[in-house]
């Protein structure tokens, strides 16, 4: 029972990433969430007798909701501008598609393993992957605001950005220039370390760009669980540092899909 404790207590903060991914909503994300694990923990018998792995969790998750269709988002309004047309877009890829890719991509469990989750063939994964995949490829472009110090790391930044199609509107080192670029461009999405230049916060940054800017939000940290407590501030999306391309591109189009900023 500990050892099942504290699994899921370190599998909590990557699950809600997942399903609020999912639902386009951090708190229909996390109710599910929080249904999942106090049923696993009244009903432990539910993950058999073999070590509790995070795969098994997700599975249970996975279980648990699909007689509701709990993870399935709201259809977006009439597409009226590029990041409407993007969450339509989006919207119309099947939902198991956008599971295997989220799965794969942002929680990087192996094919296997999501064929286990779903309870779907290997080649019926790939398949799905592949059409996430082949979908992301044809999205409106939007504005981007970089916010990193990191010159080396800024620049990789934004080439996945422009590589995916859209446009960034500036790179910010520091808080201040960070604000100044927001309220200048108007970013669709806005991509943000944490720590800046000169000992200035990303998050501060981002909490004073939302007072004029609707914008979804990816923090890039070495340290997701700090930003996935279920209080204050929390972005759409997190990647966890180093990261790759795809998962970039893959995390800029979900956010865009989502509500939660």
């Amino acid at each position: 029972m500990n050892g099942l404790r504290e699994e899921a207590a370190a599998t909590l903060p990557y699950l809600r990433r997942y399903a609020r991914a999912l639902t386009g909503s951090q708190p229909l994300g996390d109710q599910w969430v929080r249904m999942c694990v106090e049923v696993l923990l009244q009903q432990p018998e539910l993950l058999g007798s073999k070590a509790t792995t995070a795969a098994d969790i997700f599975t249970i998750f996975h279980k648990l909701q699909l007689p509701f269709n709990a993870l399935e988002p709201e259809a977006p309004a009439e597409a009226t501008d590029a990041p409407a047309r993007l969450k339509t877009h989006l919207t119309d890829i099947p939902q198991r598609q956008r599971q295997v890719l989220l799965l794969t991509v942002l929680e990087g469990f192996s094919i296997r393993e999501v064929a286990d989750i779903l309870g779907i063939s290997i080649d019926e994964a790939e398949a799905d992957l592949k059409g996430a995949r082949d979908e992301l490829e044809r999205v409106a472009s939007v504005r981007v605001l970089v916010i990193e110090d990191e010159a080396v790391i800024a620049l990789d930044v934004a080439k996945i950005v422009r590589n995916a199609g859209h446009q960034v509107v500036g790179i910010a080192p520091t808080e201040k220039a960070a604000i100044d670029l927001a309220k200048k461009h108007l970013p669709h999405l806005v991509l943000a370390d944490i720590q800046l230049r000169d000992g200035d916060s990303g998050i501060a940054a981002v909490r004073e760009i939302l007072k004029a800017v609707s914008a979804p939000v990816i923090f890039v940290t070495g340290f997701p669980e700090r930003l996935l407590t279920g209080h204050g501030l929390e972005p759409a999306f997190i990647i966890t540092k180093p990261f790759n391309p795809e998962m970039l591109k893959t995390a800029m189009a979900h956010a865009l899909n989502s509500v939660v900023v």
